[in-house]
């Protein structure tokens, strides 16, 4: 769910397909901001990128071995830009079901949920993962390049309810270990005292754990496709936790990873990515993400009627694109119903040649004629229309 909205790194010799910085034609970005993890990213030599006023990490040696690392055994990400908003408080569930499109008043305690964050008219404001940490206590997890619209609009929502909206944003530290080695390395992981056992954790829930004294939350959550865990802890312990992790990795095959990577990782599994795949323009139902808006719920929730009434039988849906060669479609790159068709029907969101399965992959937004499976369209690769086949997403499963 990391946000973007350009794609200012495409290389040569990168993979990377739509990593990127929300765009500031007023040029009236914020200060130039560091993660608490800094130093540590540039003693291991990594390349940066700003995003959303952030400086982060975007590859550390290469996006394919990094990418590879993630598949294989583990890699470590920072992600300290994204935003954690608090949200406690005798009415903070009933809140949370009238301001997100999901239900949630109703998971249980340490569980996490993916919800969403919808406008008046049905659109997307963000996609979110919101954790329940205490009866009336959940920390609601939105994109760095969304945080002051998610901020503005849950504390908007709140003005009726019984609840305190917290910015902790600037305090919290995010890390994440992804890859089929992620459980070894954080059993491993000395100084980390997590409260119970790590090993029975289903996919999105979450323990209490502590390092050095301070409270971490650990999550079984990520944004890659593989297992992994992501660890949220004050800024403070930050890099301490991370070189621990660091040590507790050297046998398991751990390397650090850049954002180019997670896009690459999250591409392969389908995941949508703010600013590509979803927009304040697109209703849920048009991203595949229908089964997230709750119509069954009791409380009406901002952006109910126009979810009910949904969008128009015309409006293109998100599919996934597969073709042969080594040429990707990337952002923004129109697809036609022939070769020699001459109106667009169509426009990729996100594309890569897959380091994992070799070939060139993409999401795109289809007129719903040309989106049913196996059907092929043409992708205009820079003047050469290339062929592509529509299949179901995701692209890549991985092994249980």
């Amino acid at each position: 769910m990391t946000s973007a909205s350009t794609d200012p790194i495409n290389s040569a010799n990168s993979v990377t397909p739509d990593v990127a910085v929300p765009a500031d034609p007023a040029g009236t970005a914020p200060t130039e901001r560091f993660s608490p993890l800094h130093s540590a990213h540039v003693a291991a030599g990594a390349s940066f990128t700003d995003f959303a006023g952030w400086q982060m990490p975007v590859r550390y040696s290469s996006d394919l071995a990094e990418h590879h690392a993630v598949r294989k055994a583990a890699g470590l990400f920072d992600l300290s830009h994204m935003a954690e908003i608090r949200v406690s408080g005798p009415q903070a569930g009933e809140f949370l079901d009238h301001a997100l499109a999901g239900q949630l008043s109703v998971i249980d305690l340490m569980q996490a949920k993916y919800s969403l964050l919808l406008n008046s008219r049905g659109g997307i404001i963000d996609d979110l993962v919101v954790y329940r940490t205490g009866e009336t206590d959940f920390l609601v997890v939105a994109n760095a390049g969304n945080h002051d619209q998610a901020l503005d609009a849950l504390t908007a929502r709140s003005a009726r309810f019984d609840v305190t909206v917290t910015d902790e944003s600037d305090d919290t530290a995010l890390i994440a270990v992804q890859g089929p080695n992620a459980l070894a390395i954080v059993q491993a992981t000395e100084g980390l005292n997590i409260d119970n056992d790590v090993t029975s954790l289903r996919y999105y829930r979450a323990l209490t754990a502590t390092y050095n004294g301070a409270p971490v939350l650990v999550a079984r959550t990520g944004y890659t496709g593989e297992d992994g865990f992501e660890l949220y802890l004050p800024g403070v312990e930050a890099l301490a936790l991370w070189d621990a992790i660091v040590v507790a990795g050297a046998a398991h095959g751990l390397v650090p990873a850049g954002l180019a990577s997670r896009d690459t990782l999250r591409l392969e599994a389908g995941m949508p990515l703010y600013g590509h795949e979803l927009t304040t323009s697109t209703y849920p139902a048009q991203a595949g993400l229908g089964r997230v808006v709750n119509l069954a719920k009791p409380t009406d929730f901002v952006g109910r009627t126009a979810s009910e009434e949904g969008p128009s039988g015309e409006a293109p849906v998100l599919v996934g694109l597969v073709s042969a060669g080594k040429r990707a479609g990337r952002a923004g790159y129109e697809i036609f119903r022939s070769i020699d068709a001459t109106e667009p029907e169509g426009v990729i969101t996100s594309g890569a040649l897959s380091p994992t399965l070799g070939y060139p992959i993409a999401m795109a937004y289809l007129a719903p004629p040309l989106a049913r499976l196996d059907t092929e369209v043409f992708i205009d690769v820079r003047g050469t229309r290339s062929p592509a086949t529509v299949i179901a997403l995701p692209f890549y499963k991985r092994r249980k």
